[in-house]
């Protein structure tokens, strides 16, 4: 992704509070040695009843929301395990961002390192984007990252403040290691550096211990 990101479509409302990871990708989806077919997962048990039949009245059955990019969550959003299929699978189903007052802290960081966009907003703005877009044929949020701002359908804004390096992973299209590998330059300095400055202090990395400590 390149400068200006900008992401826009359609927004589901999903207004549940402490919706964890185990609702969103339910444990009989985790069977598999990769990362594909999670989708038909996301928020099973939600989407359909005991006998697998749709309940038609869940937001993502509707034909109103289908093929939504945006989902408006409720506080504590992916609280519970650290399960990273439920980024996958939000992914997967076509998901770009999400927008909620809070998260759960391990599915944050699992999003940011994915590039999935989490955006917080207070409880009320929320349920006023959830109540504007419930009562508009436009169900499209836009949401520009460049400016920090979440535009709804009658042009209304909300601004939102995102992390600087969570930004710029979004923003540049790389995860922590990737980031990390951008400074290693500075990492190999600062390791030339500590060598020259406590010859006497080599760390063996696979250890983590100091040896060859003089006597």
């Amino acid at each position: 992704m390149t400068e200006p990101l900008v992401i826009a479509g359609i927004a589901a409302p999903l207004p549940i509070n402490n919706l964890d990871t185990d609702q969103i990708m339910p444990k009989q989806f985790l069977l598999g040695i990769d990362k594909s077919g999670l989708a038909r997962g996301l928020l099973h048990d939600l989407r359909f009843d005991a006998d697998g039949q749709a309940r038609d009245r869940f937001v993502l059955n509707r034909p109103e929301y289908r093929g939504a990019k945006i989902l408006l969550g409720g506080a504590n959003f992916g609280c519970g395990s650290s399960r990273e299929h439920a980024v996958w699978g939000l992914q997967q189903a076509g998901f770009d961002a999400v927008i909620a007052p809070s998260y759960g802290e391990i599915f944050y960081f699992n999003a940011s390192n994915n590039r999935l966009l989490l955006v917080s907003l207070p409880a009320e703005q929320i349920e006023a984007i959830a109540a504007e877009i419930e009562d508009s044929r436009d169900k499209r949020l836009t949401i520009d990252v460049g400016n920090e701002v979440v535009i709804g359908p009658s042009g209304r804004r909300h601004a939102f403040a995102l992390p600087a390096r969570q930004k710029q992973m979004l923003v540049v299209g790389l995860d922590m290691v990737g980031m990390t590998l951008r400074q290693e330059d500075a990492i190999d300095t600062f390791e030339a550096c500590h060598r020259a400055a406590m010859p006497w202090c080599r760390i063996d990395l696979s250890t983590a211990v100091c040896i060859d400590k003089p006597r």
